[in-house]
């Protein structure tokens, strides 16, 4: 006995194709299966992220002493405004692209048009300002020491002002080689040397008794009490790194055993060298993402352009792009977050 299923209209076929189960044409439900699996993907990011950093919290890198810089005013301290500034033009630039969207389904070309391009400058300056932004992270700004524990040395005035390397070092009549492949024992190779010397750094700080050393390790408490034979001094901050005194100073910067410059995959003058590893990771696949929604946004700006959509008479391709664009932008108010204000 066979079962028959018997339907109101015999010419209707329920799984023909064609059809929209779900309201949404089968672009856009593909673009939001997309951005599902990618959310998941990000969510895994950040978490790793949060852990590591929960993990090693104590020598972890304040957002406020690594994201200084500001163009066109070098040596001027603005922590976190031009972060603020490129998550500003980011959300600005999806605000166009919901106009773009909507004038698409005014069937107005024009708009579109205008939305489009402001939403591709918006992009650019983004993904511009975040290759700036490693360039200064990379180049580094003060210089820190590296101890043979692995630990990481800063310098400071009795104010607690950082001071750069360049400020302090000696200048020594030494000869320092670079390790290449026809140099270095096992044919090891070794990156571009820095500015300076550890005996150079060591001399330059012996020679400055005002100077001191300041610990990757950040204390407790909301007070730190810089001690020294002459002076006393207290700090008030919520977050602070620990800051030795004269003797303690010295005793540590004896053991130390390579210079470090800015930040990468190997060493990292602001802090825990996670910090680096998972900065230049996370930010670099979001500017990818960035980066490939600017080449997509410019495509359907020629094809607005050509009255693509226009014979079409939908411009449905707009919002799917626009969906993707409000993903990148969601992705890094998120990534703004963990990284700059937590």
């Amino acid at each position: 006995m066979g079962a028959t299923v018997t339907t109101a209209n015999t010419n209707e076929k329920t799984w023909s194709g064609g059809n929209e189960p779900m309201g949404a044409s089968y672009g856009k439900l593909m673009m939001w299966f997309f951005i599902l699996s990618d959310a998941l993907t990000f969510s895994g990011f950040l978490a790793a992220y949060g852990f590591s950093r929960f993990k090693f919290i104590e020598t972890w890198p304040l957002a406020d002493e690594v994201f200084t810089h500001f163009p066109f005013m070098h040596g001027v301290s603005a922590p976190m405004y031009y972060v603020a500034l490129m998550t500003f033009i980011l959300i600005f630039s999806s605000v166009t692209m919901v106009l773009a969207v909507d004038a698409g389904h005014q069937m107005k070309k024009d708009k579109v048009a205008i939305y489009m391009f402001l939403t591709i400058i918006g992009g650019l300056i983004f993904v511009g300002s975040q290759a700036w932004e490693w360039k200064n992270f990379i180049k580094g700004e003060y210089g820190a020491i590296e101890t043979k524990g692995g630990s990481l040395l800063q310098f400071v005035d009795k104010t607690g002002k950082r001071v750069a390397l360049s400020e302090f070092a000696a200048t020594l009549p030494e000869d320092r080689t670079q390790l290449t492949g026809s140099r270095a024992t096992w044919f090891m190779n070794e990156g571009s040397l820095p500015t300076y010397s550890v005996a150079e750094v060591q001399a330059g700080f012996k020679a400055h008794p005002e100077l001191l050393v300041r610990t990757e390790t950040i204390s407790n408490g909301d007070e730190a009490t810089l001690k020294d034979t002459k002076i006393e001094q207290t700090l008030t901050k919520k977050k602070h790194k620990t800051v030795l005194t004269r003797a303690e100073s010295e005793a540590r910067l004896a053991t130390a055993h390579y210079v470090v410059e800015g930040a990468n995959l190997t060493r990292n003058e602001y802090g825990s060298k996670l910090f680096a590893d998972f900065f230049f990771f996370i930010t670099g696949f979001h500017g990818f993402h960035v980066f490939s929604g600017v080449i997509i946004n410019i495509i359907i700006f020629f094809n607005v352009l050509l009255g693509t959509y226009e014979k079409r008479r939908s411009y449905e391709m707009v919002e799917k792009v626009g969906l993707y664009w409000h993903f990148v932008d969601l992705v890094w108010v998120f990534v703004f977050t963990f990284f700059y204000l937590v």
